[in-house]
């Protein structure tokens, strides 16, 4: 089963196999695709909406690669119900991608080129320069900002 993304229906994907989404994507969508989305839906496309411990493991996923701050409660429960379906996410967002990759969930780009690696974030003070594993509001030594930073840089 192939769970699809707004990118899905924005870019016309298509496939014979069984497809899938959740209700939030409709909302992310506007006229064309929109379209395509109810055309699909009534064609069988199947909804699922994900338990809240599969949605709560996924945050817990997206806070270890600190993809966190980057998803949408659409981008993880999108990822929530490929992990219960056991299906294959259909997505360009790479956030998505990597988390996903972290859960072992398969994959399939559009239109751009899918990620090469999984990563887990660092995230570096912009004031004193201290880097750690997880993203807060504020630097808890000076109170300065923190920017996400690839760890291989």
């Amino acid at each position: 089963m192939y769970v699809l993304d707004s990118s899905a229906f924005i870019n016309e994907y298509h496939t014979d196999a069984e497809i899938a989404t959740i209700p939030l994507v409709r909302e992310e969508l506007t006229d064309e695709s929109a379209y395509r989305f109810d055309a699909l839906e009534g064609s069988g496309m199947h909804l699922h909406i994900p338990d809240s411990e599969t949605v709560e493991r996924v945050e817990r996923a997206a806070r270890e690669t600190g993809d966190l701050e980057t998803l949408s409660r659409t981008d993880i429960r999108l990822v929530a119900a490929t992990f219960e379906l056991d299906g294959t996410l259909v997505t360009d967002d790479y956030a998505m991608q990597n988390v996903a990759d972290k859960l072992e969930v398969a994959v399939e780009v559009i239109a751009q080129e899918g990620i090469d690696e999984q990563r887990e974030w660092r995230f570096q003070c912009q004031g004193c320069g201290r880097e750690f594993d997880e993203n807060h509001d504020r630097c808890p030594i000076c109170g300065s900002n923190l920017s996400r930073k690839n760890p291989a840089s």
